[in-house]
């Protein structure tokens, strides 16, 4: 390999079209766990929203990745070059949040219930939907790798087919690991004497305490959306 002579200007990048796809696997988003809070923090996200926010960064990250847009240059070092990526995300999803009239108009209230009109927000939705993910990185590789895939915009026979399953099969386990992610959700996640707290337990625990320290004003942010 020749080197650049001084003064040379340096060689052109590749084309993100003639890149090729990569598809690291969800454990090395969720091990940079630590990198992407303290962006959030930087970008002025909250600290009580933090843990909400960093689902949403990997479920975009994880989203581009099932789509093929992840196409880092081949000649960076895998683990920096998902670093720089990872950061563009949570810059993104920081402004969005950031930028939703919820988030701009909070106001400490004693009754956040009643600012709200009905069904106007699923707080439980959100909440419910945060516990399962995070149960969720808690399952084996294969079980998470199928549930995924099943969830991705690709048809099952796809995942079986590129794993030289017959598609009975991975209808089959795909049944296996959705069961072990409904027993995971249901499970007690601490025991204490003769108290224990599950799943929906700590939702609801989640839920009156982020419900009882601050509100939002939906009407202010039907109108943003008007």
């Amino acid at each position: 390999m020749s080197r650049r002579k001084r003064g040379a200007p340096p060689a052109p990048g590749l084309s993100m079209s003639l890149r090729p796809e990569v598809s690291p696997p969800l454990d090395a988003l969720v091990a940079e766990r630590r990198l992407i809070l303290s962006r959030l923090i930087a970008c002025g996200v909250h600290a009580r929203d933090c843990e909400d926010v960093l689902q949403d960064v990997l479920i975009a990250a994880w989203k581009a990745i099932q789509a093929g847009r992840y196409r880092p240059d081949p000649r960076s070092a895998p683990r920096r070059a998902l670093r720089g990526w990872l950061h563009g995300i949570t810059w993104r999803q920081a402004g969005h949040h950031l930028g939703r009239a919820h988030v701009r108009r909070e106001v400490p209230v004693d009754d956040p219930r009643a600012l709200v009109d009905e069904g106007s927000v699923d707080l439980d939705g959100r909440l419910l939907a945060r516990a399962a993910l995070r149960r969720l990185v808690e399952l084996p590789a294969h079980h998470r790798d199928l549930l995924l895939a099943a969830a991705g915009p690709h048809p099952l026979t796809s995942y079986a087919r590129a794993h030289g399953l017959n598609p009975a099969t991975a209808a089959g386990r795909l049944q296996v690991a959705r069961k072990a992610l409904a027993e995971r959700i249901a499970r007690p996640v601490c025991q204490s004497g003769d108290s224990s707290r599950s799943a929906a337990n700590e939702l609801e625990r989640m839920r009156t305490t982020r419900a009882g320290a601050y509100a939002h004003d939906g009407r202010a942010d039907l109108r943003e959306r008007q």
